[in-house]
């Protein structure tokens, strides 16, 4: 039997997927079709509030399979692994349980970085290098980068990382906006890990109205997501976990929130 391309173990309330397709992470239909069925499976896991993307070795991930790019010759079987990718970035990115990309080692490329955007919070190891080099092999990207980078980085900056593939240091990204923060080389799951463990101790239903309501303002206008986020707010006055942690503030002692 094949080994997984995707490891999932659980610490805690915090499920860490690992990318795991040697030596370089290549992100093939089966690595995509496994990393999908990993986050169905974790999302689904009621014991788990935070999730944590990685990747195994000495890389987060390099990009997709380019024997598997450059066999495409027909447009429809070209959009459709297009879509296949969008399909997972979509599921990562609405995940209603954080999701926190803890970029390792050398490089965080091409379908790496689209599915590093569609993570919710991103950390980078101090000598990480991102990028979106497809141009440079007369393709572009497929996974939805054109539309997330130019909303974290702004439409400059995007557009000029997108239409020359040129690679930035974790230092460039982090001054851009690209990642949250820097941390030592080998030491971004730990730090993960931590900031992790910090969002599992928090509301669950307040971590998921708080993602919706950020993703329905994007993709839906400040309106709707405004309305969304004042309907939220309703809702949760009517939760335990409002009252347990209102409650606890005025009592002076840490709050104990209900899993979901």
């Amino acid at each position: 039997m094949a080994e997984p391309l995707v490891k999932t173990r659980i610490e805690e309330r915090v499920a860490i997927l690992s990318i795991a397709h040697p030596p370089a992470n290549t992100l093939s239909r089966a690595t995509l079709g496994d990393l999908r069925a990993a986050f169905e499976q974790v999302l689904a896991d009621a014991s788990v509030k935070v999730v944590i993307l990685t990747g195994e070795g000495k890389l987060f991930a390099a990009g997709a399979d380019i024997n598997e790019l450059g066999a495409l010759h027909v447009a429809a079987e070209g959009e459709e692994f297009a879509r296949q990718g969008q399909a997972l970035c979509a599921l990562i990115e609405t995940s209603p349980k954080p999701v926190i990309a803890a970029l390792n080692g050398r490089f965080c490329l091409g379908g790496g970085l689209e599915i590093a955007l569609a993570c919710h919070i991103r950390l980078a190891e101090e000598s990480t290098q991102l990028g979106s080099p497809e141009v440079h092999l007369g393709v572009m990207v497929g996974w939805g980068a054109s539309q997330r980078l130019p909303r974290i980085v702004g439409v400059g900056r995007a557009l000029e990382l997108l239409l020359t593939g040129r690679r930035i240091t974790a230092q460039e990204a982090e001054r851009i906006g690209l990642v949250s923060r820097i941390v030592a080389d080998g030491a971004v799951l730990t730090e993960a890990l931590t900031l992790a463990k910090q969002l599992a101790a928090l509301s669950a239903p307040t971590l998921k109205g708080t993602l919706r309501a950020v993703f329905t303002g994007l993709n839906e206008g400040f309106v709707r997501g405004a309305a969304f986020e004042a309907a939220r707010f309703g809702a949760l006055c009517e939760h335990a976990d409002w009252r347990e942690g209102t409650q606890a503030f005025l009592e002076k002692r840490p709050p104990h929130f209900q899993d979901w």
